[in-house]
């Protein structure tokens, strides 16, 4: 979640609720994405009740429902992902971040998103790429008689899934950069001075 920006009066006073920062062009482009891609939660459902129709009422069991659902799984909270990294929502441990100043935190999330989060996103193109690329040149389709082809498709929701949380960590970095280094920090610096 942003923080807030404050209604300030030119000695320093609150004049009222906090204001949040609009979303940016990318977090808007990302949150339809994201809303969107929700969908596949009732698609998932779909397939799954299909899938326990037939084995149970019709006694048929297909190998591609069970592989769709997994397919499903791995859409869904790769989705997921990348709406928490947009909204801010992701795990942390709030029993420490509760008891931060607004400042401390930003600077906690200015390290956590430079040491680890954009390198776990590119850690994971780097790595995810060429296994998509691969996947794609080779035709690669279940190993399960009667599964799913095109497998590079799946395997290419997880780079795009980064790509997006890399857009939102950029983001969300250039906002923190603001609130610690910009024109109103700089203000807000001079003033305690």
């Amino acid at each position: 979640m942003r923080l807030p920006k404050v209604r300030m009066t030119n000695d320093g006073v609150s004049t009222g609720p906090p204001v949040p920062d609009p979303p940016s062009r990318i977090e808007r482009v990302l949150d339809r994405v994201g809303t969107l891609v929700s969908w596949v939660w009732l698609l998932l459902i779909a397939v799954i009740v299909l899938a326990v129709v037939l084995r149970f009422v019709f006694g048929i069991g297909r190998i591609e429902l069970e592989e769709l659902q997994w397919h499903l799984y791995a859409i869904g909270f790769l989705a997921g992902i990348v709406g928490c990294a947009v909204h801010d929502r992701h795990v942390r441990v709030d029993v420490l971040r509760e008891r931060m100043s607004p400042r401390l935190r930003d600077w906690v999330d200015l390290y956590g998103i430079l040491l680890f989060q954009i390198p776990l996103v590119v850690l994971v193109l780097v790595s995810a790429v060429p296994i998509v690329i691969e996947s794609f040149a080779t035709g690669e389709e279940s190993s399960s008689a009667g599964g799913l082809p095109y497998r590079w498709i799946l395997k290419a929701v997880l780079p795009i899934a980064f790509i997006g949380v890399g857009a939102a960590s950029v983001t969300r970095l250039r906002e923190v950069g603001t609130r610690l280094f910009g024109a109103e920090a700089a203000k807000s610096r001079s003033v305690r001075e």
